[in-house]
């Protein structure tokens, strides 16, 4: 298999890039391949730091919830960088390896809870039609208020965009 696509930015090596590196480093605890490829581009590395952050620690979105939309954007995408970054996640976020192991599978299991069904369901029509139908839109609507609405379908549509980056540059272990 061949490499990742872009050079790595090696972190400390670009003066212009320590504010972006310390923000990130303050944010993730240190600097991933992901954000070395990111810091190819400063303006992409801030943005999406800021984005990322945003959907994974400030939004109302269980945490949960949240990874499995993740992991299951990390399937349908065959990221398997994405996947395997967020499995601890979801473990300290309470997401059993029973419940992991599931989301890899074609359908959605009987074992979800009625939340974890919408919302998975929702991840599997944004990713794969990326149109929602109404029908499933009037349930999410029934379930969740405006803000809630908006931060589960940024979650799906953010980790759509980080498994299409790490699947086209190749990023991988």
């Amino acid at each position: 298999m061949m490499g990742v696509r872009v050079p790595l930015v090696t972190p400390g090596t670009r003066p212009e890039l320590a504010e972006i590196e310390a923000r990130i480093l303050a944010e993730r605890g240190r600097i991933s391949l992901l954000y070395q490829v990111l810091l190819n581009s400063a303006p992409i590395a801030s943005g999406w730091e800021r984005l990322l952050t945003a959907v994974r620690n400030q939004t109302c979105v269980p945490g949960d919830l949240r990874e499995l939309m993740i992991l299951r954007v990390a399937v349908l995408n065959r990221a398997a960088f994405e996947f395997d970054a967020h499995v601890p996640h979801a473990q300290r976020a309470g997401v059993s390896d029973e419940k992991i192991d599931a989301v890899r599978q074609p359908g959605i299991a009987g074992l979800f809870t009625d939340d974890e069904r919408l919302v998975l369901e929702l991840t599997d029509t944004m990713t794969r039609q990326v149109q929602v139908p109404d029908s499933l839109m009037h349930r999410l609507q029934a379930r969740y208020d405006a803000r809630s609405l908006v931060e589960v379908v940024a979650t799906v549509a953010a980790y759509n965009m980080v498994s299409r980056l790490l699947v086209a540059l190749n990023v991988e272990h």
